[in-house]
Protein backbone atom coordinates (compact mmCIF):
# COMPACT_ATOMS: atom_id res chain seq x y z
CA UNK A 1 0.00 0.00 0.00
CA UNK A 2 3.01 2.57 0.89
CA UNK A 3 4.73 2.08 -2.46
CA UNK A 4 1.96 2.20 -4.16
CA UNK A 5 1.02 5.39 -2.47
CA UNK A 6 4.40 6.37 -2.69
CA UNK A 7 4.40 5.38 -6.98
CA UNK A 8 1.44 7.80 -7.12
CA UNK A 9 3.32 10.72 -5.12
CA UNK A 10 5.82 10.61 -7.56
CA UNK A 11 3.67 10.40 -11.25
CA UNK A 12 2.28 13.79 -9.74
CA UNK A 13 5.70 15.31 -9.07
CA UNK A 14 6.84 14.39 -12.17
CA UNK A 15 3.49 14.58 -14.18
CA UNK A 16 1.31 16.73 -12.69
CA UNK A 17 -2.20 17.15 -13.29
CA UNK A 18 -2.99 20.30 -15.53
CA UNK A 19 -5.97 22.02 -16.09
CA UNK A 20 -6.92 21.59 -20.21
CA UNK A 21 -7.61 24.86 -20.60
CA UNK A 22 -5.49 27.09 -18.65
CA UNK A 23 -2.47 24.55 -17.42
CA UNK A 24 -2.47 25.28 -14.07
CA UNK A 25 -1.85 22.85 -11.67
CA UNK A 26 -4.75 20.72 -10.01
CA UNK A 27 -3.73 19.23 -6.76
CA UNK A 28 -4.49 15.78 -6.51
CA UNK A 29 -7.31 14.91 -4.25
CA UNK A 30 -9.69 17.95 -5.40
CA UNK A 31 -12.95 17.48 -7.59
CA UNK A 32 -12.26 19.62 -10.40
CA UNK A 33 -11.07 16.57 -12.73
CA UNK A 34 -9.59 17.88 -16.02
CA UNK A 35 -10.77 21.35 -15.19
CA UNK A 36 -9.55 23.58 -12.45
CA UNK A 37 -12.14 25.68 -10.36
CA UNK A 38 -11.15 28.99 -11.96
CA UNK A 39 -11.54 27.79 -15.28
CA UNK A 40 -15.15 26.47 -14.32
CA UNK A 41 -16.28 29.75 -12.56
CA UNK A 42 -15.39 31.42 -16.31
CA UNK A 43 -17.42 29.27 -18.55
CA UNK A 44 -19.55 31.74 -20.36
CA UNK A 45 -23.06 31.49 -20.82
CA UNK A 46 -25.77 32.95 -22.87
CA UNK A 47 -27.42 36.41 -21.83
CA UNK A 48 -31.28 36.24 -21.25
CA UNK A 49 -33.65 36.84 -23.51
CA UNK A 50 -33.50 33.77 -25.47
CA UNK A 51 -34.94 32.93 -28.52
CA UNK A 52 -37.59 30.15 -26.91
CA UNK A 53 -36.85 27.60 -29.82
CA UNK A 54 -33.04 27.65 -29.85
CA UNK A 55 -32.00 29.70 -27.06
CA UNK A 56 -29.75 32.45 -29.23
CA UNK A 57 -29.46 35.57 -26.70
CA UNK A 58 -32.34 38.45 -28.58
CA UNK A 59 -30.37 41.43 -27.16
CA UNK A 60 -32.00 43.69 -24.10
CA UNK A 61 -35.53 44.54 -24.24
CA UNK A 62 -36.75 42.18 -26.74
CA UNK A 63 -39.22 40.14 -26.26
CA UNK A 64 -39.37 36.35 -27.04
CA UNK A 65 -41.60 35.56 -29.28
CA UNK A 66 -41.76 33.47 -31.93
CA UNK A 67 -38.81 32.44 -33.62
CA UNK A 68 -35.34 34.14 -34.29
CA UNK A 69 -33.74 35.05 -37.22
CA UNK A 70 -31.21 32.27 -36.62
CA UNK A 71 -34.02 28.96 -36.51
CA UNK A 72 -35.88 30.44 -38.58
CA UNK A 73 -34.86 28.86 -41.64
CA UNK A 74 -34.65 25.09 -39.57
CA UNK A 75 -36.66 22.22 -40.78
CA UNK A 76 -39.66 21.62 -38.67
CA UNK A 77 -38.90 18.78 -37.71
CA UNK A 78 -35.95 20.29 -35.23
CA UNK A 79 -38.16 21.51 -32.40
CA UNK A 80 -35.54 23.38 -30.09
CA UNK A 81 -32.16 23.33 -29.06
CA UNK A 82 -30.79 23.51 -25.90
CA UNK A 83 -26.87 24.30 -24.96
CA UNK A 84 -24.82 24.61 -21.32
CA UNK A 85 -22.06 27.49 -22.71
CA UNK A 86 -21.14 30.11 -25.54
CA UNK A 87 -18.42 28.56 -28.03
CA UNK A 88 -15.75 30.49 -26.13
CA UNK A 89 -12.94 31.01 -23.89
CA UNK A 90 -12.68 28.49 -21.66
CA UNK A 91 -15.06 26.04 -23.03
CA UNK A 92 -13.80 26.28 -26.58
CA UNK A 93 -10.44 24.45 -25.40
CA UNK A 94 -13.13 21.98 -23.75
CA UNK A 95 -14.27 21.41 -26.73
CA UNK A 96 -11.15 21.05 -28.74
CA UNK A 97 -9.39 18.88 -26.59
CA UNK A 98 -12.08 16.32 -26.65
CA UNK A 99 -12.85 16.53 -30.41
CA UNK A 100 -9.18 17.07 -31.43
CA UNK A 101 -6.72 16.51 -28.73
CA UNK A 102 -7.91 12.35 -27.33
CA UNK A 103 -8.90 13.98 -24.15
CA UNK A 104 -12.15 11.54 -24.10
CA UNK A 105 -12.05 11.56 -20.29
CA UNK A 106 -13.59 15.02 -20.61
CA UNK A 107 -16.98 14.06 -21.87
CA UNK A 108 -18.14 12.83 -18.40
CA UNK A 109 -17.84 16.00 -17.37
CA UNK A 110 -19.59 17.72 -20.03
CA UNK A 111 -22.29 15.32 -20.13
CA UNK A 112 -23.31 15.73 -17.28
CA UNK A 113 -22.95 19.54 -17.59
CA UNK A 114 -25.70 19.01 -20.50
CA UNK A 115 -27.43 16.74 -17.86
CA UNK A 116 -28.29 19.94 -15.84
CA UNK A 117 -30.31 21.61 -19.19
CA UNK A 118 -33.72 22.24 -19.59
CA UNK A 119 -34.73 20.05 -22.29
CA UNK A 120 -38.35 20.57 -23.81
CA UNK A 121 -40.15 17.27 -23.49
CA UNK A 122 -42.88 16.15 -26.75
CA UNK A 123 -44.95 14.31 -24.76
CA UNK A 124 -44.93 13.49 -20.33
CA UNK A 125 -45.77 10.20 -21.43
CA UNK A 126 -43.00 9.28 -23.89
CA UNK A 127 -39.54 8.50 -22.24
CA UNK A 128 -37.04 10.18 -24.38
CA UNK A 129 -34.05 8.11 -26.04
CA UNK A 130 -30.65 9.82 -26.77
CA UNK A 131 -29.02 9.76 -30.48
CA UNK A 132 -25.81 10.81 -30.84
CA UNK A 133 -24.79 12.75 -34.37
CA UNK A 134 -22.84 10.50 -36.05
CA UNK A 135 -19.50 11.85 -37.78
CA UNK A 136 -17.33 9.77 -40.96
CA UNK A 137 -16.03 6.38 -40.51
CA UNK A 138 -12.44 8.05 -41.12
CA UNK A 139 -12.90 10.44 -38.45
CA UNK A 140 -14.10 7.46 -36.25
CA UNK A 141 -10.27 6.20 -37.29
CA UNK A 142 -8.38 9.05 -36.54
CA UNK A 143 -9.69 10.24 -33.32
CA UNK A 144 -11.03 6.60 -32.43
CA UNK A 145 -13.84 7.66 -31.15
CA UNK A 146 -16.80 9.91 -32.05
CA UNK A 147 -16.84 13.01 -29.46
CA UNK A 148 -20.97 13.30 -29.70
CA UNK A 149 -20.99 9.26 -28.80
CA UNK A 150 -19.28 9.80 -25.62
CA UNK A 151 -21.04 12.69 -24.55
CA UNK A 152 -24.87 11.34 -25.51
CA UNK A 153 -23.56 8.55 -23.09
CA UNK A 154 -22.42 10.98 -20.00
CA UNK A 155 -25.88 12.28 -20.48
CA UNK A 156 -27.73 8.94 -20.90
CA UNK A 157 -25.76 8.00 -17.40
CA UNK A 158 -26.81 11.14 -15.65
CA UNK A 159 -30.66 10.81 -16.98
CA UNK A 160 -30.94 7.38 -16.77
CA UNK A 161 -32.02 6.92 -20.08
CA UNK A 162 -31.17 5.21 -23.43
CA UNK A 163 -28.53 5.68 -26.44
CA UNK A 164 -29.77 4.59 -29.50
CA UNK A 165 -27.55 4.91 -32.51
CA UNK A 166 -30.12 5.02 -34.54
CA UNK A 167 -28.48 7.50 -37.47
CA UNK A 168 -25.59 6.73 -39.58
CA UNK A 169 -23.41 8.88 -42.25
CA UNK A 170 -24.00 7.79 -45.43
CA UNK A 171 -22.20 10.65 -47.33
CA UNK A 172 -20.49 13.73 -46.64
CA UNK A 173 -17.46 14.78 -44.40
CA UNK A 174 -16.26 17.97 -45.69
CA UNK A 175 -15.74 20.29 -43.22
CA UNK A 176 -18.06 22.95 -42.17
CA UNK A 177 -15.96 25.21 -40.29
CA UNK A 178 -15.54 28.14 -43.34
CA UNK A 179 -18.71 26.99 -45.18
CA UNK A 180 -21.94 29.65 -45.45
CA UNK A 181 -24.43 28.78 -43.87
CA UNK A 182 -26.25 27.91 -47.16
CA UNK A 183 -23.17 26.10 -48.18
CA UNK A 184 -23.35 24.17 -44.59
CA UNK A 185 -27.09 22.84 -45.13
CA UNK A 186 -26.17 21.78 -48.87
CA UNK A 187 -23.34 19.83 -47.19
CA UNK A 188 -25.36 17.40 -44.86
CA UNK A 189 -28.35 17.15 -47.68
CA UNK A 190 -29.11 13.23 -47.15
CA UNK A 191 -26.04 13.10 -45.33
CA UNK A 192 -27.33 10.73 -42.52
CA UNK A 193 -29.99 7.62 -42.34
CA UNK A 194 -31.67 5.75 -39.73
CA UNK A 195 -29.98 2.65 -39.33
CA UNK A 196 -31.43 -0.68 -40.71
CA UNK A 197 -33.57 -2.41 -37.59
CA UNK A 198 -33.90 1.03 -36.00
CA UNK A 199 -36.96 2.11 -37.67
CA UNK A 200 -39.63 0.19 -35.19
CA UNK A 201 -37.32 2.09 -32.07
CA UNK A 202 -37.93 5.45 -34.11
CA UNK A 203 -41.68 4.98 -34.51
CA UNK A 204 -43.59 7.75 -32.05
CA UNK A 205 -40.37 8.52 -30.80
CA UNK A 206 -39.14 11.66 -28.43
CA UNK A 207 -34.95 11.91 -29.68
CA UNK A 208 -32.73 13.98 -27.94
CA UNK A 209 -30.10 14.66 -30.68
CA UNK A 210 -26.75 15.22 -29.31
CA UNK A 211 -23.62 16.75 -30.86
CA UNK A 212 -21.04 18.87 -29.03
CA UNK A 213 -21.47 21.50 -30.55
CA UNK A 214 -23.96 23.96 -31.99
CA UNK A 215 -23.33 26.72 -35.13
CA UNK A 216 -25.63 27.19 -37.67
CA UNK A 217 -28.09 24.00 -36.65
CA UNK A 218 -27.67 22.44 -40.77
CA UNK A 219 -26.05 19.27 -39.22
CA UNK A 220 -28.69 19.20 -36.31
CA UNK A 221 -31.43 20.12 -38.90
CA UNK A 222 -30.55 17.55 -41.61
CA UNK A 223 -30.41 14.37 -39.00
CA UNK A 224 -33.58 15.49 -37.23
CA UNK A 225 -35.28 15.46 -40.76
CA UNK A 226 -34.13 11.73 -41.38
CA UNK A 227 -35.08 10.67 -37.85
CA UNK A 228 -38.71 12.51 -38.10
CA UNK A 229 -38.86 10.16 -41.66
CA UNK A 230 -37.94 7.26 -39.51
CA UNK A 231 -41.18 7.71 -37.40
CA UNK A 232 -39.67 10.34 -34.40
CA UNK A 233 -42.26 12.46 -33.37
CA UNK A 234 -39.82 15.37 -31.63
CA UNK A 235 -36.50 15.59 -32.17
CA UNK A 236 -34.41 18.13 -29.51
CA UNK A 237 -31.04 19.19 -29.73
CA UNK A 238 -28.80 19.07 -26.47
CA UNK A 239 -25.13 20.23 -27.49
CA UNK A 240 -22.05 21.32 -24.76
CA UNK A 241 -21.48 24.64 -26.46
CA UNK A 242 -23.17 26.67 -29.04
CA UNK A 243 -20.94 28.99 -32.04
CA UNK A 244 -21.95 32.91 -31.73
CA UNK A 245 -20.23 35.18 -33.43
CA UNK A 246 -19.20 37.73 -31.12
CA UNK A 247 -17.65 35.80 -28.83
CA UNK A 248 -15.07 34.25 -31.36
CA UNK A 249 -11.80 34.30 -30.42
CA UNK A 250 -9.91 37.67 -31.86
CA UNK A 251 -8.46 36.58 -35.24
CA UNK A 252 -10.72 33.55 -35.09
Amino acid sequence: MRASRLASDLLNLLLPRGCISCGDWIPEGRPQGLVCARCRSRLPRAPWPRCPRCHLPLGTGRRPEGTCRECREWPSALSSARYCYVLAPPADDLVHALKYEGWRELAVEMGRAMARLELPRGSDDVTPVIVPVPTTRARVRRRGYNQAELLARSLADARDLDVIDALERVRGGTTQVSLHPSQRRANVKDAFAVRRGFFPRMRGAHVILVDDVLTTGSTAGAAATELARGGASWVSLATFARALPRYRRAGS
